[in-house]
């Protein structure tokens, strides 16, 4: 196992290596940059913007600015943030644990929802339960986190004014209020986020059940006169996690791509609303990059 692992470790290196290098390349030929504002600031004098861009090397090849940037961040220097003032590594350890709490809390959500919903269909194929749970599952999977984070706003904090649709992180109470607070704020996007979760990990159970259910073993634990509960529970649904662990683990990145936009919605200060901020400066950095070209002073 241990060499297994160290195969594994040495094998993700280069693939990490060419995604950074890739996503660099990319940021770094977009137009736009840190001190193409000060293009348009009659204050700020030419020599003095260029002087920056030479000191910060944003002139150098991308080649060199690559090696420089992983160097720095293998040391674990990440850089400075102009737009919120702070180094880099601050910023995000300031957001992680929040993105933590709401994908963690989902995550958990999702598994604790896919799991008896898909044993109860694998165990009763073809019934009621088991068309109107994959039905619900197929519908609620096709459904962007966007438009049901919507759904809870409009229905939840709208029409019955029961939960906010603003997720805070200076909450003004203190003890008991702070927490019942906290739960309320975190109730939308969790529930959005792990019943997406869910409606895709209930096929995965259901389809692990019934490949388990068939067996010969569990018709053996069945003769041997074990109940039906103890058979499933121990021999069927234990046997079934194995495929669905590899399920869960493989859309832990999925889950982070979704937390993005119900970040976003929500207002929830993690990871997700500060890439789309990063994102958005950039994006209003672009025509002044392209402005300043055309009219370098």
């Amino acid at each position: 196992m241990r060499s297994y692992l160290i195969r594994r470790l040495l094998t993700a290196i280069p693939v990490l290596l060419g995604i950074s290098l890739v996503l660099f390349t990319i940021l770094a030929l977009a137009p736009g940059d840190p001190f193409e504002e000060l293009a348009t600031n009659p204050n700020v004098p030419p020599e003095v913007r260029m002087n920056l861009r030479a000191q910060f090397g944003l002139d150098d090849p991308v080649a060199v600015r690559y090696v420089r940037w992983l160097y720095s961040m293998l040391k674990g220097d990440w850089g400075f943030s102009f737009v919120s003032r702070v180094n880099v590594d601050t910023l995000i350890l300031q957001r992680l644990p929040t993105t933590l709490f709401v994908l963690g809390l989902a995550q958990i959500l999702g598994v604790l929802i896919a799991l008896p919903i898909g044993t109860y269909s694998a165990v009763r194929p073809y019934s009621a339960f088991d068309q109107a749970s994959t039905t619900l599952a197929f519908i609620w999977f096709s459904l962007p986190t966007f438009f049901t984070g919507l759904l809870f706003i409009l229905f939840f904090s709208i029409h019955l004014d029961w939960l906010p649709f603003i997720y805070r992180a200076d909450l003004g109470s203190t003890g008991f209020a702070w927490l019942r607070d906290q739960v309320k704020q975190s109730i939308m996007p969790i529930a959005v986020l792990g019943l997406f979760q869910a409606a895709s990990l209930t096929r995965f159970v259901r389809s692990a059940v019934l490949d388990v259910i068939r067996l010969d073993y569990i018709n053996t634990a069945r003769a041997k006169g074990l109940s039906e509960r103890i058979t499933i529970v121990k021999h069927v649904v234990r046997n079934a996690l194995i495929p669905v662990v590899t399920v869960v683990a493989l859309q832990i990145p999925f889950i982070f791509t979704g937390g993005i936009v119900t970040e976003q919605i929500f207002r929830v200060p993690g990871i997700g609303s500060l890439l789309i901020a990063s994102i958005l400066a950039l994006v209003i950095a672009i025509p002044v990059g392209i402005l300043s070209a055309r009219r370098p002073y």
